[in-house]
């Protein structure tokens, strides 16, 4: 009789560690020589999504979660840490930012708006910024990294009104005029641009 199989994530584990110690190519990557592929797949797995097709997203789901098994496998030989690491480190800030499921005295979660608040409010404390751009990377998208630093502004009670008439500031304008109507900006012109090339 076969053994059972293992669990999935378990045995992935362990593909991973053996791919470590006997690919040749997989065994020389480091951190910063999978930065591109990490990239790479972040945009595959948001391609699949937009498309509507699930059996794409699983796969690209999958090779997302190459990725982070891989940065795993290569941070535990050198004992940095481990793929049970990195799920205890996401499962502890889980329930750490959503009190309203899983604090004893909890209440009841409000709306999807006041969750978002709570967990913002959660999390610039845990973070101890200083400065309204702390924590986001430069590299984002800039319709997305405009969004993010209005958000903050206005969470910080000061928000932005964007005036003048170079193309930055009328750019600006559109990001909060996306915010105002609840609307993901960066979201909406791909869509767009989609629309055009399909």
């Amino acid at each position: 009789m076969s053994p059972e199989p293992a669990e999935p994530l378990l045995e992935f584990r362990e593909v991973m560690r053996r791919l470590r110690a006997e690919c040749p190519w997989k065994a020389e990557q480091t951190h910063r020589s999978l930065v591109r592929y990490l990239l790479e797949e972040t945009h595959e797995t948001v391609e699949a999504i937009e498309s509507g097709d699930p059996a794409h997203l699983r796969e690209e789901l999958g090779d997302l979660l190459l990725q982070v098994y891989f940065h795993a496998a290569v941070a535990e030989e050198s004992g940095a840490f481990t793929i049970d690491d990195v799920a205890a480190g996401i499962t502890e800030k889980m329930v750490r930012r959503n009190p309203h499921v899983f604090a004893p005295s909890g209440e009841g979660p409000g709306d999807a708006a006041a969750v978002n608040d709570a967990w913002q409010a959660i999390k610039a404390t845990e973070k101890d910024r200083t400065a309204v751009t702390d924590g986001l990377p430069a590299s984002l998208p800039a319709l997305l990294y405009a969004d993010k630093v209005l958000d903050r502004l206005a969470r910080a009670g000061t928000p932005v009104e964007p005036v003048g008439d170079d193309l930055g500031d009328r750019l600006l304008a559109l990001v909060a005029e996306a915010r105002a109507a609840g609307v993901d900006p960066e979201q909406a012109l791909r869509d767009t641009v989609r629309r055009l090339t399909t």
